[in-house]
């Protein structure tokens, strides 16, 4: 690499926008392009309404905070919410009627894998997908929901099984990089969390990230997979939620009566070049949506 050819580099990668001001400006603009974005959180916390969110908003131009690009989405479980996301597609499709086709879905890609040797294959068969352009827009978008089911069950804690385990995360995040680099593509996985007890500051004493701790429903919780897999990405988001017991009070009732209420918050916990940032977030029937304090 010359001085020159440096010149000719872009100043700043390309980021998928999530939609929401607030939830951007967390992440410096939004979900970087050339990088494996992680997104962590208890079950409910928002993870898979977020990556149906950007599979619809990635279809949008760059002028519009999108990447002028269709999606691949993985998904390990459960059955796939086609329901919500064609939701989520008509009413995009409302609010950019000249920007997006009359079916956006027909731009997002979905299959499903059910263990880590399986997407090292799938994964193959994308990098062939995307090199003989079969799309009608280029792929600038994969998404995997959720990498830790993949490792649920079949590795065990033995040192051999953990060496291999360790191998296939390098080899999925290698080549997940790789994919990202070669065409420019955002690539977010979701992980989900385990409960922790140890030390108070870090995780086995080693501190990852902006928070010493993550916090959620009223538990300490760490990332699934561990600091092996931890290494393997670019960016860490953390999705906590709390319920709040709230009284409300009810037109001629002769007492209160108590209601709970959901509270979300979006946690950079680390990311290159950026601080910690937070932010509470509702999901509202048009994605999720930052909250101004």
């Amino acid at each position: 690499m010359t001085p020159q050819n440096l010149m000719l580099l872009p100043l700043s990668t390309p980021k998928l926008s999530i939609g929401c001001p607030i939830l951007d400006h967390c992440l410096g603009g939004g979900i970087a392009c050339n990088s494996i974005t992680e997104l962590v959180g208890e079950s409910g916390s928002g993870k898979t309404q977020l990556c149906l969110q950007l599979t619809v908003r990635a279809q949008l131009p760059p002028s519009h905070g999108g990447l002028g690009g269709s999606s691949i989405y993985i998904f390990t479980e459960f059955s796939f919410p086609f329901r919500r996301l064609q939701q989520l597609g008509n009413l995009y499709h409302a609010s950019y009627p000249n920007l997006l086709r009359l079916e956006p879905l027909e731009d997002i890609y979905v299959h499903g894998v059910h263990d880590a040797q399986e997407l090292i294959h799938v994964l193959g068969d994308i990098e062939a997908f995307i090199a003989i352009d079969h799309t009608r827009l280029p792929v600038k978008l994969i998404v995997i929901d959720s990498i830790a089911a993949l490792f649920r069950s079949q590795y065990q804690t033995t040192p051999a099984d953990l060496k291999r385990r360790s191998e296939m995360f390098f080899n999925i995040s290698g080549t997940l990089k790789g994919l990202a680099n070669k065409y420019g593509l955002a690539v977010v996985v979701t992980n989900q969390v385990v409960d922790f007890i140890g030390p108070h500051h870090g995780v086995n004493g080693v501190r990852l990230g902006n928070l010493e701790s993550l916090d959620t429903s009223g538990r300490r919780v760490s990332p699934a997979l561990g600091l092996a897999w931890a290494h393997c990405i670019n960016s860490r988001v953390f999705l906590a939620r709390h319920e709040q017991s709230i009284e409300v009070d009810i037109r001629n009732a002769p007492s209160t009566s108590i209601c709970s209420q959901t509270h979300r918050t979006f946690h950079l916990v680390f990311a290159p070049h950026l601080a910690y940032a937070s932010a509470e977030f509702v999901i509202k029937k048009e994605g999720i949506v930052g909250v101004s304090q």
